[in-house]
């Protein structure tokens, strides 16, 4: 049975087309997002390890080794099994650190470009022997069915097919997404076709050639030899070897790790494909011995590799034979695809990036897209190149064993990264040197049939033959293994290294330095960035970090700083790898020189690292962290407010109570420097923090709009537990104990004062108010002109005395702060336009111009007949001291948590030498019968009672010499606001 070539490569165009459809259908968004995202499709995408050894390599081995052939399905089965201790690690590494390939792994790991592009280098040469592997299966099956083609014309258009659908497949617009879910979905497609063509052929086979189950016991009870070689021939070496081989293949064939790590869609999805892809495995191979007893009971002329066609044939099935060779073709070019997407981006990021970084392209994301393309194309060509050369004189199992081998050398190296925190640059690489020598020199010269390079040594214990290779793979892996051990535990391990490995190991933490940035805000990440990166490439980059870490759009904050640095060397390492984006980032985006040997580390990232962990902590290390939560609740419950600073000024910690006092949230200050703080609090703890004292009693400060005394106390952190240094800042808020001891002091003040002006009254108000009555007699009993003028003075005088004992009353009664705390919003343009109106009814000053420049929504906390009785005074002064037809300007404004308000006349203003008394009680420069000289002395205590201050500018025209500027400052009244809200601030 045959067909034409153009028939068979028609149905391979439309099987590639229809995985392109269902890739194209699933980037689209039109399959159902609960299909796509099921964790049964990434389990069946893993299938592609399977690759043409399912439908052909198995059932060649079975004839060759027997049962031997599962351990091909067993190995990473059990690797899969291991899936807690041995995947999960590192998936929790490559999210980590967007670590998409082997060679990503190990450079970030061992902190080499050389590590990263020997694993290339090693990974590709080890896939030319697999992908020739996929060529020759496909393009001997294709020979069978078209016995007139030419082999070298098929393999070649089956490349070129490949590398088209493979740059299609792997090279989107979006290089931000290292997640390619239309391929997981065509892959999971392949899968099912190939366990769907197996089984049927199985089954076919099963009910066909031996009538059931019955007749294959039959069958097999007969004294074939043939049938023997399926028995129990499991030799020891074989067997182990190809186990081993398999179990590694989870970890460092490209496609796997592309496939576990890369397009994983959640640790869910890897516990389901941990039973799942066993589960798989075992259905795949349980057709194999069918097909082999199959095409041994038909019998089929043709080699057993190809049984899963020539038994189709043999059956006389043209549906079932197009069916097994589609299955071959599925097979083949799933993990060619999914083999040369892994291996271009590792060639790019370790081969390409390093020589040749696009510094001078405007658009990044295509040149990189572009390179990718090209990359694809040379590396399926290399593998063709090598499929005309070597491949194929070669047998398929020979193929798939050249190239397991060869990655198995990365398999110490893979297993460091987690298990093995000491392992190092220098270890890793000479080791993989040793080992790969080892395997070309044992295994690809002479499995290759090109030469036998120790045929001049002939005191060998066994030869250099097909037979003995796993021997010669348990030698070179064994000398890898121990180079590695010895040269890491001899060399000496760089900083960088350590702090790599902390981060890979199990349980262990890094704990950086607490350094200060070159860059000091998002804004100039970007300018710094836009050098190697381009504008563009850099604003896309900054904008998509601070996204990820829930940042503002400008963030200048010194830790979110570092946490944003932390994640653009992440985002950049998934695109251009991590070496390349280690240098990048450490050139561009530095840290300034450390002043000094003793670096603090930083504690939030330490925190936010324990916090992570949650309830993963066992034994010791739980009951510590445990310890730990306990007393950081404490003193963020501490009904103190408190806060820790570094000697860099950095905020450590910043608890409840003073949030509450501040209101700012923790998450606004933490990790931010002192000078971040709004102005009063700024300046305040910046003179305390870096000031000698060590406490400071009833420091005021204005918060919104109410007066407010604090003690604080201020204490070192810097220890011999405790090297870094710092301070914990204190902060008692003391303004209701101030306030009732003011109210005491003035309520002693009152009742002294009070009796005193009892005193007054009665002992001066008495004889003043006989002698008013006296002269208002003499006034009746005389008409002398002269008596009545004298007894008119008298009155006046003493009407004079009446007020001034008023005003010493009504002086006793100011300065009242119990009634702070009844105090209410005041508008200060209605109070002077109060006070304007009462001094209009006064014939005095009838031609001034009072101007009222006060804005409407300028609001004070206070007693507003208080103050206008202050205004009252002080415009009254004004009016005195103006010419006929002045102007009287009365102008205010806010000024940060202050009300300014300012008096302006045109007078002749007051001496300096009298500037200095005016506010003392009784004291006047008003001629004499026009003052008291309690004016402003009422005044000064209204102010004072309202926490404010008043002085007085004269002249206030310095040109002129003229006028008086008398300026007040009140505390500005502000509606209660959330805690939260304050942190508008950071924005301005």
């Amino acid at each position: 049975m045959s067909f034409s070539l153009p028939v068979l490569l028609l149905i391979s165009l439309a099987y590639l087309l229809t995985l392109f459809g269902i890739a194209h259908a699933t980037e689209r968004g039109r399959l159902p997002g609960r299909w796509v995202r099921h964790p049964l499709v990434y389990t069946l995408s893993l299938g592609v390890y399977a690759g043409t050894w399912a439908v052909y390599g198995a059932v060649g081995v079975a004839a060759e080794y027997g049962y031997g052939f599962l351990a091909y399905y067993l190995g990473i089965s059990g690797a899969f099994l291991l899936a807690p201790v041995l995947l999960n690690p590192i998936m929790r590494i490559g999210r980590a650190y967007q670590l998409t390939s082997l060679a990503d792994l190990f450079a970030f790991r061992y902190r080499s470009q050389w590590a990263g592009t020997l694993v290339t280098i090693t990974s590709g040469m080890s896939l030319m022997a697999l992908l020739s592997m996929q060529i020759k299966a496909v393009s001997d099956s294709a020979g069978l069915l078209t016995p007139n083609a030419s082999p070298n014309a098929i393999s070649i258009l089956f490349s070129l097919i490949v590398v088209l659908f493979a740059m299609l497949f792997g090279s989107r617009r979006d290089q931000t997404s290292g997640s390619h879910q239309g391929l997981v979905v065509a892959i999971a497609f392949d899968s099912l076709v190939k366990l769907g063509a197996m089984l049927l052929l199985g089954g076919t086979i099963l009910f066909s050639v031996f009538d059931g189950l019955g007749g294959l016991e039959e069958w097999l009870a007969l004294p074939s030899t043939g049938v023997s070689a399926l028995t129990l021939k499991i030799e020891d070496g074989s067997w182990r070897a190809l186990m081993l081989m398999s179990f590694a293949g989870a970890l460092v064939l490209p496609h796997m790790y592309h496939m576990i790590f890369s397009e994983n869609p959640s640790p869910r999805a890897l516990s389901r494909a941990s039973w799942g892809l066993p589960l798989y495995l075992l259905l795949l191979g349980l057709p194999v011995p069918l097909i082999l007893w199959g095409g041994m009971a038909m019998p089929v002329t043709d080699g057993p590799a190809m049984f899963a066609i020539t038994t189709a044939q043999a059956l006389g099935s043209p549906w079932l034979t197009i069916l097994m060779y589609v299955a071959g073709l599925s097979a083949a070019s799933g993990l060619m695809i999914v083999s040369t997407l892994a291996l271009a981006g590792m060639v790019l990021n370790h081969l390409v990036l390093p020589l040749r970084t696009p510094r001078d392209q405007d658009d990044i994301y295509r040149w990189l897209r572009w390179t990718k393309r090209f990359l694809i194309a040379v590396i399926i060509f290399a593998a063709l190149l090598f499929h005309e050369l070597l491949g194929r004189e070669l047998d398929l199992s020979t193929l798939g064993i050249l190239s397991l081998s060869g990655v198995l050398q990365l398999l110490p190296g893979a297993l460091g990264v987690i298990y093995w925190p000491e392992g190092n640059r220098k270890g890793l690489i000479s080791g993989l040197v040793a080992g790969l020598t080892l395997w070309a020199t044992t295994l690809v010269l002479p499995l290759s049939r090109a030469t036998d390079p120790l045929d001049w040594i002939t005191v060998l214990p066994v030869t250099l033959e097909y037979d003995n290779w796993p021997i010669f793979t348990f030698i070179s892996l064994g000398v890898n293994i121990v180079t590695f051990a010895l040269v890491s535990i001899v060399s000496r391990t760089s900083p960088e290294e350590i702090s790599a490995a902390q981060a890979c190991s199990l349980g262990a933490l890094s704990r950086p330095q607490r350094r200060e940035l070159i860059a000091t805000s998002s804004s100039e990440f970007v300018r710094h960035l836009a050098e190697p990166l381009g504008y563009n490439v850099a604003k896309r980059e900054v904008v998509r970090a601070q996204e990820q870490l829930e940042l503002p759009p400008v963030e200048y904050r010194p830790y979110q700083l570092r946490r944003l640095r932390d994640q653009i060397e992440i985002n950049l390492s998934g695109l251009m790898g991590p070496s390349v984006a280690q240098d990048l980032v450490q050139r561009h985006l530095g840290f300034k020189p450390m002043a000094s040997s003793r670096t603090a580390q930083d504690i939030q990232y330490v925190e936010r690292a324990l916090g992570e962990y949650e309830n993963r902590l066992t034994g010791l290390a739980g009951e510590l962290d445990n310890l730990r939560r306990h007393y950081r609740q404490t003193l963020q419950n501490l009904p103190i407010p408190a806060c820790s600073v570094g000697d860099d000024g950095e905020i450590l910690m910043w608890n409840q109570a003073i949030a509450e006092l501040t209101g700012i949230s923790a998450d606004e200050v933490v990790g931010a420097r002192l000078q971040a703080l709004p102005p009063h609090w700024r300046d305040l703890m910046e003179e305390f923090v870096h000031g000698p004292d060590l406490r400071r009693y009833k420091h005021r400060l204005d918060l919104r709009g109410r007066p407010h005394w604090l003690n604080l106390h201020k204490a070192a952190l810097a220890g011999p537990d405790h090297p870094e240094g710092g301070s914990i800042i204190l902060v008692e808020d003391q303004t209701e104990t101030r306030l009732l001891e003011d109210e005491l002091m003035h309520s002693e003040r009152l009742a002294s004062v009070g009796r005193l002006a009892a005193g007054v009254a009665h002992e001066v108000g008495n004889p003043v108010t006989g002698i008013s009555s006296l002269a208002q007699n003499l006034k009746l009993e005389t008409d002398n002109p002269d008596i009545l003028e004298t007894a008119d003075q008298i009155q006046q005088q003493t009407r004079r005395i009446s007020n001034i004992l008023q005003s010493l009353m009504n002086f006793a009664r100011t300065g009242n702060h119990a009634q702070a705390n009844r105090y209410e919003p005041v508008g200060i343009r209605r109070c002077v336009d109060e006070s304007v109106n009462l001094l209009s009814l006064s014939d005095r000053g009838r031609g001034l111009d009072y101007i009222n420049q006060c804005p409407e929504d300028l609001l004070v906390l206070g007693d507003e007949q208080r103050l206008v009785q202050v205004f009252v005074n002080l415009l009254a002064n004004a009016r005195d001291a103006s010419p006929e037809g002045g102007r009287i300007r009365v102008s205010g404004n806010r000024d940060e948590y202050s009300a300014i308000i300012e008096i302006a006349d045109e007078g002749s203003g007051i001496p300096p030498e009298q500037l200095d008394h005016i506010f003392e009680p009784f004291y006047t420069t008003k001629g004499a019968s026009q003052g008291t000289g309690l004016g402003l002395s009422l005044v000064y205590s209204i102010v004072e009672e309202h926490y404010g201050t008043i002085n007085v500018e004269s002249p206030a025209d310095r040109e002129s010499g003229r006028g008086t500027l008398v300026r007040l400052k009140l505390p500005a009244y502000e509606p209660e606001i959330d805690n939260g809200s304050e942190g508008d601030y950071q924005g301005s």
